[in-house]
């Protein structure tokens, strides 16, 4: 008489591992990761259809972050005739550091909170001022 085979899986069911033991077969950290874990970073297993694929910015690190580090943003000397007035703030206008290349033809009178001695100098050549904030 024969007698119907139950598959594995039914065989199986209420068993812990299933047959296949303690610690095999469980998920991808068996296999080395999931996607492309492992796919030519250290050896050369496929390395030229990732190559061909993603470019050259797939291996490696890419750059680094400066932690605490605020940027400030600034604003050259030549640029000030933009405002078209005589008496800037350039902190209300979203500048913090005063820089000194170009020409200064007006006598300007400027308040910023930092500025490069050559835009100081240029600033009071042409007859302007400018008035430095105090830090905090």
């Amino acid at each position: 008489m024969a007698v119907n085979k139950r598959k594995k899986n039914v065989k199986m069911r209420g068993t812990r591992t299933h047959g296949w033991g303690i610690k095999k077969h469980r998920g991808a950290g068996n296999k080395g990761g999931t996607g492309n874990a492992g796919r030519g970073k250290r050896a050369k297993q496929k390395k030229i259809s990732i190559l061909k694929e993603f470019g050259n910015e797939y291996f490696g690190k890419h750059g680094f972050k400066l932690h605490g580090r605020k940027k400030m943003n600034s604003i050259n000397v030549n640029d000030l005739s933009k405002f078209n007035k005589k008496e800037i703030d350039l902190n209300k206008e979203g500048y913090g550091k005063l820089i000194g290349s170009g020409k200064v033809n007006l006598p300007y009178k400027i308040t910023v909170k930092s500025a490069s001695k050559k835009a100081l100098s240029k600033i009071e050549e042409a007859g302007g001022s400018v008035t430095l904030l105090k830090k905090r």
